[in-house]
C-alpha cells in the first residue's frame, strides 16, 4: 500500500471534520440535553494538583452552562435549583461509584426574596416596586450589600452507590454550616471595579470542607470561569472552511512549512474565546478517595431531576414548577469527545441517562466506530479515481479496535488501568503519578511524553480535541513516545493505520499557561462589560 501524498491527507483530514457533529467537549452534545442548558456539562478534568505544595491532592472540575457570553444579564447564569450535581469516584474498577459529591443549590433575593424594592411617585402616589437588576450598586469583596439575588448550596458526600450508600451533608469550616456561597457573575467592571477586583471577591468563595474519616481539609469552590476548553467551532460547521491539519513545520512556528495550505495555530481560531462556563471544583486529599484499589480511580459528572414537572400556571419565584418522583439523570459526561464522535445520534440521549456499570450496550461504537468507516464511504473512490491508486480502505482496518477500547474504556495497562478492569466511559487517573509542573506540560498528555496529562486524566490545558481525532484515526497504532523512548503500545500495527501520525489540528492553541496554576485553576471569567 502507497504511503499517503498530501492531497490524500487532505482529502481524509477535511473529512474527519465534516463528518464530526461537533468538536466542543460536550457543549450541546445530544438531543435532550441541549433543552437543559444549565444542566449540561460542558467540560470535565481529574488531575494530581500542580499548584505548589498541593501534591497529595487531586482535583475534579465539573464545568456546567455551555456557551455563555458575559454580556448574557439581566439574569445571567444560575444553577438549577430543582438538580442535583454529582461528582462521582470508583476507586476499585468496578464502573460503580463508591464516592460521590452531590451538589443542590438554592436561588434568594433580599428582603424575604421581594428582591431590592424602590419607592416610585410622587407624594400621595407612590408605589414600592421590586428593581429589575441583580444588583442595584458596586460589588466588592466584603462587601455585597447591593447585591439583588444570590445563590447557596450544599454539598453532600455519598459513601457507596449514589441511590443506597451513607449520606453526610459536608459543612463549611468557616461558618461551620452546610451552607456554602457562590458569587455573583462578572456582570461587568462597573459592578466590580476591574478583573482583578473581580477575582479577589470571587476568591472569597474558596472554601475549607472537612471529608468523613480524612486528615487533611478539602476544598471547594463554585462559580463562573472562562471556558477553559478551545475549538475552531463556525469554520468546522461551515463545511469546514479551512485545512485542518498543521500548516507549519512546528505548532506556532510561522514558517509554512508544514502540510500545504494547512491551518496554522492561532488564537483568533478559538470561537469559544469570549465564552464563560460554571464551575464545580473540589480538590480533595488523594489518601481519602483511593479506597484499597491501586491508586487508579475512575471518575465522571452527572446533573439530575426528580423524575416529574408540573409547571406553576402563576409561576413566582419561589415557586415556579412542582418536582417529584425518582431523581433521574438527564447528563453526563466523562472522557472528552465520546458522545460527539463515538456513540451514533440514536443513542446520544441514552448515553447521557446510562451508567458506567452498563456500558457494554455501546461497546460496539467503540470496537467498530462508525467515524473512520464513513470517511473510508464517502472518500475512498474519490481519492482512487483522483490519484490513481488503489487503497482498500483510507480507515483504521484493526478490529476490534483495541487501541480505541483502551483510550476509552479500560485505560492503558502500567498508566491508568485499574487493578479490577470493567469496560466502562470515565476518565481514569493514576494518583501515584506525580504532577507535572505547569511550565513543563505538553498539551498532548502521554502522547508528548507527559504521563500525568491525558488521558492519564485530564487537565484545563490539555489539548483534547487535537488528540483525541489523532487516536480515532489511529495515533495509537503508532509508536508514542514514553518517558523519552518512542514505544510500541501492541495495540495495532502502523500499517493498519494510514493516517496514523497525521497531524490533525483544528488550529486553535491550548497550553496550562492559559490557566491559573492554583485552586481552582480555570481563569478570571470575562467581564460583561468593561
Amino acid at each position: 500500500m502507497k504511503a499517503l501524498t498530501p492531497s490524500i491527507l487532505a482529502v481524509v483530514i477535511c473529512s474527519t471534520f465534516v463528518s464530526a457533529p461537533s468538536e466542543a467537549s460536550s457543549h450541546r452534545e445530544a438531543p435532550n440535553i441541549s433543552r437543559f442548558p444549565t444542566l449540561d456539562s460542558t467540560d470535565f478534568y481529574v488531575f494530581n494538583s500542580y499548584e505548589q505544595g498541593r501534591g497529595d491532592f487531586v482535583t475534579l472540575i465539573a464545568n456546567y452552562i455551555p456557551l455563555q457570553d458575559a454580556y448574557g444579564g439581566p439574569n445571567y447564569f444560575a444553577m438549577d435549583p430543582d438538580a442535583t450535581y454529582s461528582i462521582h469516584i470508583d476507586n476499585d474498577g468496578d464502573a460503580v461509584e463508591d464516592i460521590t459529591f452531590a451538589f443542590n443549590f438554592k436561588s434568594m433575593l433580599p428582603n424575604d426574596n421581594q428582591g431590592v424594592q424602590l419607592t416610585v411617585g410622587p407624594e400621595g402616589n407612590q408605589r414600592t416596586v421590586s428593581v429589575p437588576l441583580k444588583n442595584v450598586g458596586g460589588v466588592a469583596a466584603g462587601d455585597d450589600s447591593a447585591a439583588n439575588f444570590s445563590e447557596s448550596y450544599t454539598m453532600t458526600m455519598i459513601s457507596g452507590a449514589q441511590r443506597t450508600g451513607e449520606t453526610t451533608v459536608l459543612n463549611n469550616t468557616a461558618s461551620n454550616s452546610s451552607s456554602f456561597s457562590k458569587p455573583l457573575d462578572y456582570v461587568g467592571d462597573k459592578t466590580f471595579g476591574s478583573m482583578s477586583d473581580y477575582q479577589t471577591y470571587a476568591d472569597q468563595f474558596v472554601y475549607q470542607v472537612s471529608i468523613p474519616n480524612c486528615e487533611n481539609m478539602a476544598q471547594v469552590f463554585v462559580g463562573q470561569r472562562k471556558d477553559p476548553f478551545v475549538v475552531n467551532l463556525g469554520k468546522t460547521f461551515d463545511l469546514v472552511n479551512y485545512v485542518p491539519v498543521e500548516g507549519d513545520s512546528a505548532p506556532g512556528a510561522g514558517d509554512g512549512g508544514g502540510f500545504p495550505g494547512g491551518i496554522t495555530q492561532s488564537a483568533d481560531n478559538d470561537d469559544l474565546a469570549d465564552k464563560n462556563v460554571t464551575s464545580i471544583a473540589i480538590e480533595i486529599p488523594k489518601s481519602c478517595i483511593v479506597g484499597d484499589g491501586n491508586k487508579v480511580i475512575g471518575a465522571w459528572t452527572t446533573a439530575s431531576l426528580p423524575q416529574a414537572r408540573v409547571l406553576n400556571p402563576n409561576a413566582k419565584f419561589t415557586n415556579n414548577a412542582v418536582n417529584g418522583g425518582a431523581l433521574t439523570q438527564v447528563s453526563r459526561l466523562g472522557s472528552p469527545l465520546v458522545n460527539e464522535l463515538v456513540i451514533g445520534i440514536k443513542d446520544k440521549d441514552t448515553f447521557s441517562t446510562a451508567h458506567p456499570k452498563d456500558d457494554a450496550q455501546f461497546l460496539d461504537y467503540v470496537s467498530h466506530p462508525a467515524l473512520p468507516e464513513l470517511l473510508n464511504i464517502l472518500f475512498k473512490d474519490a481519492v482512487n479515481t483522483t490519484l490513481d491508486t488503489n487503497f482498500e480502505t483510507l480507515a483504521p482496518t484493526n478490529f476490534p479496535r483495541t487501541d480505541l477500547i483502551t483510550a476509552f474504556l479500560t485505560g492503558f495497562a502500567g498508566v491508568n488501568q485499574q487493578a479490577t478492569v470493567t469496560p466502562s466511559e470515565m476518565l481514569r487517573l493514576n494518583t501515584g503519578i506525580a504532577a507535572t509542573a505547569q511550565a513543563d506540560q505538553s498539551a498532548f498528555g502521554v502522547a508528548g511524553n507527559d504521563l500525568a496529562g491525558f488521558p492519564n486524566g485530564r487537565r484545563p490545558g490539555d489539548d483534547v480535541v487535537d488528540i483525541a481525532l489523532r487516536v480515532v484515526m489511529g495515533r495509537l497504532c503508532h509508536p508514542i513516545p514514553v518517558n523519552g523512548e518512542d514505544t510500541d503500545l501492541g495495540l495495532c500495527a502502523p500499517e493498519d493505520a494510514n493516517t496514523g501520525t497525521v497531524p490533525f489540528t483544528d488550529g486553535a492553541p491550548i497550553d496550562a499557561t492559559m490557566m491559573d496554576s492554583s485552586f481552582p485553576y480555570l481563569a478570571t471569567p470575562l467581564a460583561g462589560s468593561k
